[in-house]
């Protein structure tokens, strides 16, 4: 399973993707959620984040599979 991150989340990440092992795959969105701000607390200091499902927006129910694309798609702000 592959997560892609952009633009802040990226920074918070430290790379643009990473993977999970086969010994833990989240199960649904809201799961892969719980991990990444395990890993990685800074993602608690962002307002909202989006997660995309093999290019579709996805909500926390939606299950993950092990050939999922996933991006994690930052806050966006205009101006």
């Amino acid at each position: 399973m592959n997560v892609l991150f952009f633009g802040i989340t990226k920074d918070i990440v430290g790379s643009s993707e990473i993977s999970f092992s086969d010994d833990f795959k989240p199960i649904n969105v809201a799961e892969l959620k719980k991990q990444l701000i395990s890993s990685y607390p800074e993602f608690l200091k962002l307002n909202s984040l989006a997660v995309a499902v093999n290019s579709e927006y996805a909500d926390d129910s939606v299950p993950l599979n092990g050939n999922d694309e996933i991006a994690i798609i930052p806050p966006v702000s205009g101006g």
